[in-house]
């Protein structure tokens, strides 16, 4: 059996690893905001709509009708126009006259964004309020070229980028002014983690001040001599560390073949034997060609050649392994990153992986 080198991510602090409390949470309502429009880009060579995009045309028609141009639909050509949606990330506390990012992505069947501009959109949350106006050149990472019989496509060309494209109009209310209390919410549920976050807050703040409600959030009740400058007292809470707690898991990706084992991943005692089965079908098509002057033709007579290897499955002892010892065992069964994925998923269904097996 041919020993493969399999390439492994491994997650292996041997100790817990200190985080910033900014760093794994964020509190209740500081949080980015989600902002969508429609929109029309111009300027395109030619790499636009096609004629069957009526949405395109009609925009265009509605849109040079609010400027005093009135053209009838009919005929109109909009292969250098196309209809975008254009998403933004409203920013907590972004004021108005500050910049954002903004996402362009084609809706029709143009066929590339390059080179166009996009006209004043209005980019509304979910609210239906407008809190952005996005226009401005588009930058796109991808390129088409297209000929008589053939085309080359580099990417994706039609989505693209306005770095600081639109302006915000309207800012999110949020005031933390004399707040009694406020919450602090983990990305990952983790009851240990939220534990730890309120001892690390009750250093600052005193004993009680802090309430775990459940596996995700810490309710913080703010002193009153601090409830006048709350911002600040924010600030020093999201710079404290602490030792933050994780599930024993082992994320794999049948697609790629890519493994990612985290820390505490164990193996109980359990042997593993694995072996693969490889088929070889060759053709040989051999010309057979009558002798000359006789009668008969040429023909193609194919000749095929099948080959059925099966590797022996070594039985491989595997008991009370770390992640290491883990890769070393299975590294030396010469397996494949898609067979590990195979053993793994195997070895959990006998129970006797410590952790949480994920598919993606």
């Amino acid at each position: 059996m041919k020993k493969v080198l399999c390439t492994i991510l491994c997650l292996l602090p041997l100790l817990g690893w200190a985080e910033r409390i900014k760093d794994i949470g964020f509190f209740q309502g500081v949080r980015p905001n989600e902002l969508i429009g429609y929109g029309l880009v111009v300027g395109l060579n030619g790499t636009g709509d096609k004629r069957g995009s009526w949405f395109t045309v009609q925009s265009l028609v509605n849109m040079l009708s609010q400027m005093g141009v009135s053209v009838p639909a009919n005929q109109l050509k909009v292969k250098n126009v196309a209809a975008v949606m254009v998403t933004a990330k409203l920013p907590p506390f972004a004021k108005p006259g500050t910049k954002i990012d903004v996402l362009v992505s084609s809706i029709g069947d143009a066929t590339s964004l390059q080179g166009g501009t996009l006209l004043l959109t209005p980019l509304k949350g979910a609210d239906g309020k407008v809190y952005a106006v996005a226009q401005g050149p588009i930058l796109v990472g991808g390129m088409g070229v297209k000929g008589a019989a053939t085309q080359v496509i580099v990417n994706v060309p039609t989505v693209g980028r306005i770095p600081g494209g639109a302006i915000v109009e309207r800012e999110v209310p949020l005031d933390l002014s004399f707040r009694e209390e406020i919450r602090f919410n983990l990305y990952r549920a983790d009851f240990t983690t939220a534990k730890r976050v309120k001892e690390a807050i009750e250093k600052i703040l005193g004993k009680g001040t802090c309430k775990v409600e459940d596996g995700s959030s810490v309710l913080i009740l703010i002193p009153a001599s601090m409830r006048s400058d709350v911002p600040g007292l924010l600030a020093t809470i999201e710079n404290l560390e602490v030792i933050t707690d994780e599930v024993a898991k082992v994320v794999v990706d049948e697609r790629t073949g890519t493994i990612v084992i985290g820390k505490g991943v164990r193996i109980k005692p359990v042997a593993v034997a694995h072996g693969n089965i490889s088929v070889q079908i060759k053709e040989r098509p051999r010309v057979v060609q009558p002798p000359p002057f006789a009668p008969g033709r040429t023909v193609v007579v194919p000749e095929t050649e099948v080959k059925v290897e099966e590797e022996v499955g070594h039985l491989q002892k595997i008991e009370g392994a770390t992640v290491g010892e883990l890769v070393e065992a299975l590294n030396a069964l010469g397996v494949t990153p898609r067979d590990l994925i195979s053993i793994l998923q195997a070895i959990k269904a006998a129970g006797a992986l410590e952790g949480e097996l994920e598919v993606i």
